[in-house]
């Protein structure tokens, strides 16, 4: 069994073109992926509204998409193909996945995934950033 965390990609971006760790710049991205990197998981990706599942390392452009402005059908079909990207490096069954991500990003992901946590679920994005202050090593 493998953990693999998965980030919700934020607003914030660099204006050029970026690794995907560095693209985003928001507060609570940087928190989180600290915070995922001390977890010592087997994977990290990256839940990117235009591009769906991306490794930290994959190069992109900054882009403006979110799933907060989409209606329920275009996340569900988003949804499908995070985990058709997903399934190439998980095992959807056996692995366990550590999810930062908020309702929108997580909502149609969790029916397919046998085995997950949500740390920071039910907490406003202030309180979010102090638990992830707290557990980093800031």
């Amino acid at each position: 069994m493998k953990t693999i965390v998965l980030i919700a990609c934020a607003s914030q971006k660099q204006p050029v073109a970026a690794a995907a760790r560095d693209l985003y710049v928001s507060t609570l991205f940087k928190f989180s992926l600290r915070y995922a990197r001390q977890l010592a998981p087997d994977a990290i990706f990256i839940l990117s509204a235009k591009h769906g599942l991306v490794a930290l390392d994959e190069i992109i452009a900054p882009y403006d998409v979110t799933l907060n402005a989409m209606q329920a059908a275009a996340r569900r079909a988003w949804a499908g193909e995070v985990i058709r990207q997903l399934q190439a490096h998980a095992d959807l069954q056996r692995d366990h996945f550590v999810i930062l991500a908020g309702k929108r990003y997580r909502q149609y992901l969790l029916p397919h995934l046998a085995s997950y946590e949500i740390p920071l679920e039910g907490l406003p994005i202030g309180k979010q950033l102090q638990y992830l202050k707290e557990v980093c090593d800031v």
